[in-house]
């Protein structure tokens, strides 16, 4: 059943109403009519200790907020926010999806459907009933399923079968996460939220060529097809490059086996990699120097979306010297781990000066793998001025350091 607003904020607030519970999937607010406040705005639920909240995600620019609100302050902000700041909303909740449209000169059309037989479950109108036990009964089982059972707020939902995690071992047949499995899928669903966070960047009118640099075993690989094609629908060209030869074979029965035709796996080294021009480079993981040769491929071929997890960051570590920081350098585990971090900071910088968006995020809890720092960079313009470069110069005299990435950028 499908319902249109009359441009009116009260069907919002019904909307809202119904939605901003337990069964609340997400809400995503875009089309910013100023980017210098935001650009776009996702909201989800969380249980925060006793309570059921909802977390705001606010994106400024290469920034990112995290902020958490009552059912009714949320209320309050998609409100306002709807009125004086984006054009669009998404509400996608159980039983619910609801579209909201503001046009240039403010008029709101909210649409609305909902899956016939469900029950509408809002606590606030329970609450207004004088049923107030029955609602904080319902609120504490939210809460539970929050705590114990996310799968409502994961891109591939557990419970829901998919082919290529059944074949790789991470689900059941039926669904279930394979018991020793669960934080590879945590694992992969959080990769996918960093890849639909830039799905409006790629081009919507021809191939998408993607390219994975070091791919391994592939599981992300095939989530990034699974998610891109399959999901969201894009026409796609995706290749996995790796050293190892069974690895290789082996990815590419699978994807023969699943009919994924636009996946393919070469064997091959980073570095001397001739493919086609990629639209997306990812590199997860790929050790050491072979993250800077695929940083260098994204940037020549001028790639509209970068991501890499940079994994092995001996080479600062190597040159790294500076009496200044002596006491510090001297234990070797403190000057590895700074190693690292300036590492991928310098990186973040030199695509920073060639026309990108960068952002540095956490993939996934460090207690998981130490290896937790996502380079996530997005193409907006041309070379950034020389000038910018300068505080970074002099941090890399100040340490000694000469990095491969900068060498291989600036022949």
């Amino acid at each position: 059943m499908e319902t249109k607003g009359d441009g009116n904020v009260e069907e919002l607030r019904l909307v809202l109403a119904e939605a901003l519970n337990e069964n609340l999937n997400q809400i995503i607010l875009s089309n910013s009519r100023d980017e210098l406040k935001a650009t776009k705005t996702k909201i989800r639920p969380v249980a925060i200790g006793d309570r059921l909240k909802f977390q705001e995600t606010r994106y400024l620019g290469t920034k990112v907020f995290h902020e958490n609100f009552s059912a009714e302050e949320m209320a309050v902000r998609v409100e306002k926010d709807l009125t004086e700041l984006y054009r669009q909303g998404e509400i996608s909740a159980e039983g619910l999806e609801a579209t909201i449209l503001v046009s240039k000169k403010g008029k709101m059309t909210v649409k609305t459907r909902r899956k016939p037989g469900l029950a509408r479950q809002d606590m606030s109108g329970q609450v207004q009933a004088g049923n107030a036990r029955a609602a904080r009964n319902l609120e504490g089982d939210a809460l539970t399923r929050l705590s114990h059972n996310r799968t409502k707020n994961y891109i591939l939902p557990e419970g829901e079968p998919v082919d290529f995690l059944i074949r790789l071992g991470v689900q059941t047949p039926d669904g279930r996460i394979t018991k020793n499995r669960y934080d590879k899928f945590r694992q992969i669903n959080r990769y996918l939220e960093f890849i639909e966070d830039v799905l409006e960047e790629l081009p919507k009118d021809r191939t998408i060529h993607l390219v994975d640099f070091g791919c391994g075993k592939s599981y992300l690989t095939f989530a990034t097809y699974y998610f891109l094609h399959v999901k969201a629908g894009l026409d796609l060209q995706v290749t996995g490059l790796d050293l190892k030869e069974d690895v290789i074979r082996n990815c590419n029965a699978l994807a023969k086996d699943l009919g994924y035709e636009g996946l393919s796996f070469r064997q091959g080294d980073i570095s001397a990699y001739e493919g086609e021009r990629a639209d997306v480079v990812i590199s997860l993981h790929a050790c050491d120097l072979a993250t800077d040769y695929a940083l260098e491929k994204a940037v020549k071929w001028n790639a509209k979306v970068i991501m890499a997890v940079p994994c092995c960051q001996h080479e600062l570590n190597r040159q790294m010297k500076s009496d200044v920081l002596k006491p510090a350098l001297k234990y070797g585990i403190i000057k590895e781990r700074m190693a690292a971090l300036l590492t991928d900071a310098i990186r973040a910088e030199l695509l920073t000066a060639q026309g990108y968006d960068t952002q540095i995020l956490e993939f996934i809890d460090v207690e998981h793998t130490p290896k937790n720092l996502l380079i996530r960079a997005v193409k907006r313009g041309s070379m950034r001025p020389a000038g910018t470069e300068k505080s970074r110069r002099e941090m890399e005299e100040f340490l000694h350091v000469q990095p491969t990435l900068e060498k291989l950028l600036t022949p």
